[in-house]
């Protein structure tokens, strides 16, 4: 971890711990299920794709990776995953980012606590699992993938990015302010504010000022879990922080927006919100 970051989270031991998760679930998870008909699905034609392992000082950690199937010294992306795990939409990202010249890694940031994709209670995976996982474990899990891209001779993490989704959105905001090699993060409806605890000690709104790549929030006005007003809370304190970051807010989209095998995917947000990541990542040096 960047020593920067260090006072910023509790002194959490998570070493030792191992992991619980050793392969990553195959399909959807549970939780999700029915899959809607409008599930967009990426093809591997042109990549090399698939599960790798990374290793952390506690053991392989199981990801999904994705990249051009020639060349090298590709951007890197780091993909954060919804509170539903490393499941099959987010190995769809990471095939969407890798047909548009990217490597792009989402690693399950959950494998020491367990497995959510055979739950079905979103209550239980909560509770179970997510409450469970330290922020100071997902840095460093995020810090080890990056290590781990960089050793492979393919990804260019000189030219880093992450983005992440729901539970992942969140993330985007802590790893901005913990990688100072961070180069943008694109934060897609990330809890902005709420009541910290000793495991998850700072929220994005209490990280403003320690900022190190400038963030796009792509955030829906409809989403019942995360208030217009914690939203707006958090354009003014960028404001007046004088960060070069940007919140875009949907008018009448629901939370999960982008999430196209669920049904609050909404097409015309959803591409919008693409648009704008594939515009942000190149006009701050990953691409």
């Amino acid at each position: 971890m960047h020593e920067d970051a260090l006072s910023l989270l509790p002194k959490t031991d998570f070493s030792r711990r191992g992991f619980v998760v050793t392969t990553l679930a195959s399909g959807f998870a549970l939780a999700v299920q029915p899959i809607s008909a409008q599930t967009i699905t990426t093809d591997t034609s042109g990549l090399e794709a698939g599960e790798v392992k990374i290793p952390t000082s506690e053991g392989q950690m199981p990801a999904y990776r994705a990249m051009p199937a020639t060349g090298s010294n590709f951007p890197t992306i780091l993909v954060v995953q919804e509170i539903f795990g490393v499941h099959e939409h987010i190995k769809d990202i990471c095939r969407r980012l890798a047909k548009l010249g990217y490597f792009a890694v989402a690693p399950e940031l959950y494998a020491r606590q367990g497995d959510v994709s055979g739950m079905s209670n979103i209550q239980d995976i909560i509770a179970k699992v997510v409450s469970k996982v330290p922020d100071a474990q997902v840095m460093s899990d995020l810090d080890a993938t990056t290590a781990w891209a960089k050793k492979t001779g393919k990804a260019n993490t000189a030219k880093l990015g992450v983005t992440g989704f729901c539970w992942g959105g969140r993330i985007v905001w802590l790893y901005s302010a913990h990688n100072p090699d961070l180069k943008a993060g694109v934060a897609w409806y990330g809890r902005l504010v709420g009541q910290p605890d000793d495991l998850h000690p700072k929220n994005p709104i209490d990280l403003v000022s320690q900022l190190k790549a400038p963030v796009l929030g792509l955030y829906g006005a409809a989403d019942t879990g995360i208030p217009v007003e914690s939203v707006e809370q958090m354009k003014k304190a960028l404001k007046e922080a004088n960060k070069p970051c940007e919140i875009v807010l949907y008018p009448d989209t629901p939370h999960a927006f982008y999430a196209d095998y669920r049904p609050s995917y909404r097409k015309e947000a959803a591409d919008d919100g693409w648009k704008r990541l594939q515009a942000w990542f190149k006009d701050h040096g990953v691409a």
